[in-house]
């Protein structure tokens, strides 16, 4: 059985990735939108979103870490 922080931090990760993963179906879709003003604005968006997955689990990281 998992204990109370296990669970959250399983739940927190689900919905990131979650997210994340709707986020990357309609990546394409915006991509190709932006890419139709600006093919460099649109490799932006897509190196944005990349950051922004590991971003968000680094800073969950750090946060866990600072709480212990």
């Amino acid at each position: 059985m998992m204990d109370r922080d296990t669970r959250n931090a399983a739940i927190a990760a689900l919905w990131i990735m979650l997210l994340f993963g709707i986020a990357a179906f309609y990546l394409p879709t915006v991509m190709l939108a932006v890419g139709s003003i600006s093919t460099v604005l649109a490799g932006i968006v897509g190196t944005a979103f990349v950051l922004a997955f590991f971003l968000v689990f680094w800073l969950r990281g750090r946060r866990q870490n600072k709480d212990k």
